[in-house]
């Protein structure tokens, strides 16, 4: 009997890796009836395209078909595809590259991972397409609207040391940021405040009153008429954490479209004009697997308007 694969298993077709979907107990006559109800996004037609050109695989690696009985107990494996996928007018730029790692510079509007309206314009599609590691995988995010070093493992056997870095505060980073200057604010400071996701924006987060669970430290690098390049360097990593500092700061990023208010909302149009100025601009560890020091900086820099 051939062994069961999984997502890991599965060779990426143009960079993208598989996913996965339980085949739970249900009424479903086929396997096609089956995706139209979970992924109704997709719609039927498109699956039974997918099918067609042998992009739903069984669990043994097989092309599975549009008119292929049900059976629950099993899982299924297909290929992401979005059919009118923007392009970006962005590109990456690899900063470092062994056999363990690597640090791509991330530029603004491009996602780490695949998600939403983007897929293949990934940062990770876009590497293993390049470099032809299928095992490629980051070890840390930072938002799509943010640029800047993103960390990548290539071996899967060193993915949890690396992401232990991360969990055990064991990378010091620092960012950059472009906001208003405030000449009452004295700096350096340092940043504490409990984080918690918005209970009526899904894509967004807020401090809330309790015991803090983010913190980062502020200072100015310099001024400009009425805008600032500030270091912000954080401890913690909550999600949009630097964004709502600095907000709460009164010092909210120049080209943020969450903080204070919404401006536009993930599923809008982009306006490549107005990225967020907010910079991923160095980090240094400690090598969990090569115990060698690490220490990268990104080639990007951030305007400062007059």
């Amino acid at each position: 009997m051939a062994r069961p694969h999984s997502a890991r298993t599965l060779p990426c077709r143009d960079g993208v890796s598989p996913s996965c979907v339980a085949l739970p107990v249900g009424p479903w006559p086929t396997v096609l009836d089956f995706l139209e109800q979970r992924f109704p996004t997709v719609g039927r037609p498109a699956w039974a395209r997918r099918m067609n050109s042998g992009e739903v695989l069984n669990a043994q690696g097989q092309p599975v078909h549009p008119e292929q009985p049900y059976a629950s107990g099993s899982r299924l494996f297909y290929y992401r595809h979005i059919a009118d996928e923007p392009d970006l007018p962005v590109q990456e730029r690899i900063v470092f590259q062994d056999e363990y790692l690597v640090v791509a510079d991330k530029p603004h509007f491009m996602p780490v991972t695949p998600g939403g309206r983007y897929v293949r314009q990934s940062l990770l599609v876009r590497l293993k397409r390049q470099l032809g590691i299928d095992t490629l995988s980051p070890v840390h995010r930072i938002d799509r609207e943010t640029a800047g070093l993103v960390l990548l493992c290539v071996r899967p056997q060193d993915r949890n040391a690396y992401q232990a870095l991360f969990r055990e505060r064991q990378v010091h980073k620092v960012y950059e940021a472009v906001a208003p200057y405030r000449a009452d604010l004295t700096l350096p400071l340092t940043r504490r405040s409990r984080i918690e996701a918005c209970a009526t924006q899904f894509f967004r987060s807020e401090e809330i009153e309790g015991t803090p669970n983010s913190e980062t430290t502020l200072s100015l690098l310099q001024v400009q008429g009425d805008s600032a390049l500030f270091r912000l360097e954080p401890v913690t990593g909550k999600r949009h954490q630097l964004r709502i500092h600095m907000n709460a700061l009164g010092l909210p990023i120049e080209g943020d479209q969450f903080y204070p208010q919404v401006l536009r909302g993930p599923e809008d149009g982009e306006d490549f004009s107005q990225p967020l100025q907010l910079l991923a601009r160095s980090m240094a560890f400690t090598d969990p697997v090569t115990g060698q020091p690490r220490s990268f900086t990104s080639g990007q820099r951030l305007r400062v308007s007059v």
